[in-house]
């Protein structure tokens, strides 16, 4: 019912929305006199931040026409390479002539399938196209999914992750930021498990819930705070018609859009109240940058109800993974199989949504990997947002990461793999050499 009570809602006010529209273009028509005066701005001002407020937003889209190789502009197209119902692999293809320049090494990026769109990860993306081929997971929104496609679940989405790592083929590096860590990191388990010569030759986990009992946020405490039929009960619903994927249950993208908004309401207010300002003021600059951050902020999906909640009981109320009682298709998930892959992790010090030390979890869990290639890095002052985006991500993770993939890129071709060695246990002795490395 909920989910009908919203597109109720929303139905309800389009008459509003269409009269604040009208009102909005009266008094900004340069053909009103009284669209110069105090009260007409206010009144334009408003009926903006009100038509802003109440719209649905669609799927926005990447945006990103070219890149800059050796200071030269280069072209680029998005081309799908793998197709699934649930989600596509997109490549950003750069078009060169100099086949040197294409030479790069190929990156994977997961997106998280959490609410928002792919699109949340532009400027991961736009940083690292330049110096690698660039792939991300494109997740579908579940309500635009007929329902003769089944279900799609947490080990669905490790499938996806293997699929996918198997069309682009060996010595690819992964970049799972927030969510996909656990997937990411058991789907190079199970990888490792058989053999797969596709497995990544580097793993970068960015913000990512590898075990949530390590600083717990208020997002940890709430998953913990309630059984898993609870949520069932009170977040789930069915998709209703006319969507493609009617009748399918699923996590309405609407409510975890209004667990985000609360989360920080009293920011969102003063930012709105801040556009009604820069309105009446005609700061338009300030004024584009609002509508950017919102048009991406506000554009939500829903999410298939069984990766949903298979994910909040696996990850955030059992632990599974980091207790190794995860299983995955009946089989064990041991990451301690793993061992010719470089792991990287990343933090933010200010990150609200995944605290400190819950991806660095990940190394205590991967003995198998020699203690030299495991990476943690922790990036002073952001958030959870910051660690793959904005102006710290560009200029302090971003190389770090790029330095990492460089470095299992030499050691892939300089050393060949011992599968005999048995290396010592992570004690984050890799991490302070690199500190020191990179500082």
């Amino acid at each position: 019912m909920q989910y009908h009570a919203y597109e109720m809602a929303h139905a309800l006010i389009a008459p509003m929305r269409a009269s604040a529209h009208v009102l909005q273009a009266f008094n900004k028509s340069v053909f009103n006199p009284f669209s110069h005066t105090p009260v007409g701005k206010s009144i334009a001002a408003a009926c903006e931040v009100f038509e802003g407020v109440t719209r649905r937003y669609g799927k926005p889209e990447f945006g990103i026409d070219e890149t800059k190789i050796d200071g030269i502009a280069v072209p680029i197209t998005e081309e799908v390479v793998c197709y699934r119902p649930f989600g596509d692999l997109l490549r950003f293809k750069r078009e060169v002539d100099d086949a040197k320049s294409l030479d790069q090494p190929k990156v994977m990026i997961i997106a998280p399938m959490s609410g928002h769109y792919a699109t949340l990860l532009r400027g991961t993306v736009k940083a690292m196209v330049a110096d690698h081929d660039v792939y991300i997971t494109d997740w579908r929104d579940a309500r635009n999914v007929p329902l003769v496609y089944g279900g799609f679940d947490f080990n669905d989405f490790v499938d996806y992750v293997i699929d996918f790592l198997r069309v682009l083929g060996p010595d690819t590096h992964v970049i799972a930021v927030c969510q996909p860590s656990v997937p990411a990191l058991v789907a190079a388990a199970v990888m490792a498990k058989s053999d797969d010569p596709c497995l990544p030759l580097s793993l970068t986990l960015m913000g990512g819930p590898i075990d949530t009992r390590r600083n717990p946020t208020e997002v940890n405490k709430l998953a913990q705070s309630r059984d898993i039929d609870w949520f069932e009960r009170n977040v789930i619903s069915h998709v209703p018609l006319p969507h493609a994927g009617a009748m399918r249950k699923v996590y309405p993208g609407f409510i975890q859009l209004s667990g985000f908004m609360t989360m920080n309401l009293d920011r969102h207010v003063q930012a709105h109240w801040g556009l009604y300002q820069h309105l009446i003021e005609g700061d338009c600059d300030s004024v584009d940058q609002h509508r950017k951050f919102y048009e991406e902020y506000l554009a939500v999906m829903d999410l298939p109800a069984e990766f949903y909640l298979q994910t909040v009981e696996t990850v955030f109320q059992q632990h599974a993974l980091p207790d190794g009682k995860l299983e995955h298709r009946g089989e064990k998930v041991d990451c301690s199989l793993i061992k010719h892959m470089t792991l990287m992790t990343v933090e933010g010090e200010k990150d609200d949504i995944c605290g400190l030390g819950q991806t660095e979890a990940a190394h205590a869990l991967c003995t198998g990997i020699p203690k030299a290639k495991h990476i943690h890095y922790v990036q002073p002052g952001v958030g959870h947002y910051g660690v793959f985006n904005g102006t710290r991500w560009r200029t302090e993770i971003k190389p770090r990461i790029a330095e990492m993939i460089r470095q299992a890129e030499y050691e892939k071709v300089s050393r060949p793999r011992m599968s005999g060695e048995t290396p010592a246990p992570y004690n984050g002795v890799g991490s302070i050499f690199q500190a020191f490395r990179w500082a």
